[in-house]
């Protein structure tokens, strides 16, 4: 199965594709979508529709993580991020992909075992799971990359947890 993973942001959002085969995951692809060459928002956001339609049309992921808004930062700066994360989830059920949402806390304790990992941290056992990069990610493709990493890892708890009616928390 092949997943996409995505770090949204309002100046560059990151993504990462992995696949799944059993307990093998190995990375196809991972980068990031640059919008701040865009004059306009909403310039940022057609660019960013674009990138994210290029990417699922490439690679026919069967699902989408998606990390969620982190609170501490200012107004400004979250409804930038809403919006990106809109066009996001906008173009993702246009595809009529499955869509998970992850806090960061969830994804770094996934991928580190810690909710409280650093981005250091976080891009080192990227490494360890999927091995180096051939060139050196940025750090936007590293955590989308983790995101990715952690839909694999919790998906199948969240199938048993729904076979037994409960509903396991994705934060």
């Amino acid at each position: 199965m092949i997943v996409l993973g995505i770090d949204p942001g309002s100046r560059y959002t990151g993504f990462g594709v992995v696949e799944q085969d059993g307990s093998r995951v190995r990375q196809l692809d991972a980068g990031r979508i640059v919008l701040t060459a865009e004059p306009t928002p909403a310039a940022r956001m057609a660019r960013l529709a674009e990138g994210m339609e290029e990417t699922l049309e490439r690679w026919q992921p069967a699902a989408a993580a998606l990390e969620t808004l982190f609170h501490g930062r200012n107004s400004r700066s979250l409804i930038a991020l809403a919006q990106a994360r809109g066009v996001i989830l906008s173009v993702l059920g246009r595809h009529g992909l499955e869509v998970e949402e992850y806090s960061p806390a969830h994804v770094k304790q996934a991928v580190c075992g810690s909710g409280r990992a650093d981005k250091t941290q976080v891009s080192r056992m990227v490494d360890v799971l999927l091995g180096p990069a051939p060139a050196r990610r940025s750090a936007d493709a590293s955590d989308a990359l983790a995101v990715a990493l952690c839909y694999v890892h919790r998906r199948p708890l969240e199938r048993v947890m729904e076979a037994a009616g409960a509903s396991p928390e994705r934060g």
